[in-house]
Formats: structure tokens, C-alpha cells, sequence
């Protein structure tokens, strides 16, 4: 039976949608991947351009409130913004929870290129963790080169 994961943040639009898809992708059948927000907003199309970059479609995920029932039923909950650790509610102690505080790429102001740039360092940071908390040692993630920005750790 597959593990349960659920990716929270503040508004469900960016991070816990990009982890969301990278964890499904790179974690297969071994985890049932969620994700749900505080203030849900819908998906941020520099989300969805983003991860299309590395071949990985999210249109069809959508913005989604907490559940505290859903999270009654999770293995592991990953807190995305300082804002959603402090706000989740309480879970009861079989569920695992890590806290990965990352900037929310859709408060970034600029031009286009310049927040689609947050967007993809946000991506690259959700990759390296997911890869490094989540899959098995052995266990191949994307192709070589693939969303990795050049910055393998």
C-alpha cells in the first residue's frame, strides 16, 4: 500500500503545486501525492510554465483548502512556508512533518523572465529536497540533467 504525502503552503498555487508534481513524478506508486493551502488561489500559470520546462504537465491539479480529515490520513505532511507550519492544524502523532521554509515565487515582482526565474529556483530547491528526503537510495529520479539547474548537490 502506497504512503500518503501531502505539501502545504499558503496559497496552494506555486510550491506545494510544483512539489505536488515533482513528488508524483519522481516517486511513482510509492506515495499518494496531495498538496492544499491556507487561502487557496488557484494555480499560478508561472507554476504551470515552469514545470512544462522539465516535462512535467500540472494543469490538471487544482487549488485545494486543508482538509483536517485528509490530514488525519497522511504519513507525511511537508510544510512549504513558515506561514502554513504555524497555521496547520493539529495532526495526530503517526504523521511525520517536515518543514521546508522556501520563498513563494509569486511574490516576486519584475519582468516576466525575472519571476519565471523565481519560479524555476523554487522548482530546482523543491527537486533537491524531494530527491534527497523522499527517494530511495538507488532509486532513479528524472533524467540526468532534468530540472536540476545545473546545481546537483
Amino acid at each position: 500500500m502506497a504512503k500518503r504525502l501531502m505539501f502545504l503552503c499558503t496559497g496552494n498555487s506555486a510550491r506545494s503545486q510544483m512539489a505536488e508534481g515533482l513528488a508524483r513524478s519522481l516517486l511513482g506508486g510509492t506515495w499518494e501525492v496531495y498538496s492544499a493551502g491556507l487561502d487557496p488561489k488557484g494555480v499560478h500559470p508561472l507554476a504551470v510554465r515552469a514545470m512544462d520546462e522539465i516535462g512535467i504537465d500540472i494543469r490538471a491539479q487544482s487549488s485545494k483548502p486543508i482538509d483536517p480529515a485528509l490530514l488525519d490520513r497522511m504519513d507525511l505532511i511537508v510544510t512549504l512556508c513558515d506561514d502554513a507550519a504555524e497555521r496547520c492544524p493539529v495532526t495526530p502523532p503517526h504523521v511525520r512533518r517536515l518543514h521546508w521554509s522556501l520563498p513563494d515565487p509569486s511574490a516576486v515582482e519584475g519582468t516576466e523572465e525575472q519571476r519565471l526565474a523565481a519560479f524555476r529556483r523554487v522548482r530546482d530547491e523543491l527537486l533537491r529536497r524531494i530527491r534527497q528526503a523522499l527517494l530511495p537510495p538507488g532509486r532513479p529520479g528524472l533524467a540526468p540533467g532534468v530540472g536540476d539547474g545545473g546545481e546537483e548537490e
